[in-house]
């Protein structure tokens, strides 16, 4: 099954409602799993990178302005990550190092959280190079929730929720291939470094 409802039909009363949801599926999910190619996984943003993303949001898609509300959610979301109770496999894309959210300060910020975060016993952290040889085609953006029982999906006009098996299983081996050519641990770490210098040195006046 597919269910599909309209960003603008979602988000009609602004991005706090839609980050308790979050919340509550991040509390019932002990175990998950996310591909986020050019940004930053939302439950690793700090807190300006998340106030930058949800701005964006409410002015692309014009709907009620309460980004601080939204922002401090999604702040409240990242606790599962400290709380001894969960785990979650997480691929970035090493475009999502670089992808501009804010600002060089705001992305520097944002690289010295994940370097801080990638040993967290609750997270394994993997990131795709932009060179690395790939099994699998480009694909967008998803979550998977639970014991890979729901998939979520993140279009620009709506969100989008899978539950048939036969495409969770389609989900699952891109999400095995992708881990295959991303790089974890100390290799992980130095990519991350080497965005942070970048983003150091474009901070740097010239």
């Amino acid at each position: 099954m597919t269910s599909s409802i309209p960003w603008k039909e979602r988000l009609a009363s602004g991005t706090e409602a839609v980050q308790d949801d979050v919340v509550r599926w991040y509390r019932n999910t002990q175990q998950g799993k996310a591909y986020v190619p050019t940004m930053v996984w939302g439950t690793l943003q700090t807190e300006a990178y998340a106030t930058v993303v949800l701005g964006q949001v409410v002015d692309f898609l014009g709907v009620p302005d309460d980004v601080p509300a939204g922002v401090a959610k999604r702040m409240q979301r990242q606790r599962v990550l400290y709380d001894g109770e969960h785990h979650y496999d997480v691929i970035l894309g090493e475009q999502a190092l670089y992808t501009n959210i804010g600002g060089p300060e705001v992305m520097r910020a944002q690289m010295d959280r994940l370097l801080r975060d990638i040993d967290l016993p609750s997270l394994e952290l993997g990131i795709v190079p932009t060179a690395a040889p790939v099994d699998m085609f480009p694909v967008h953006a998803f979550n998977l929730y639970g014991r890979s029982d729901r998939v979520h999906v993140e279009l620009v006009s709506s969100a989008v929720d899978i539950t048939e098996p036969s495409e969770l299983a389609l989900y699952l081996e891109a999400f095995a291939r992708l881990g295959q050519g991303a790089a974890y641990g100390e290799t992980a770490k130095e990519l991350l470094r080497k965005a942070r210098s970048y983003w150091d040195s474009a901070a740097q006046p010239t």
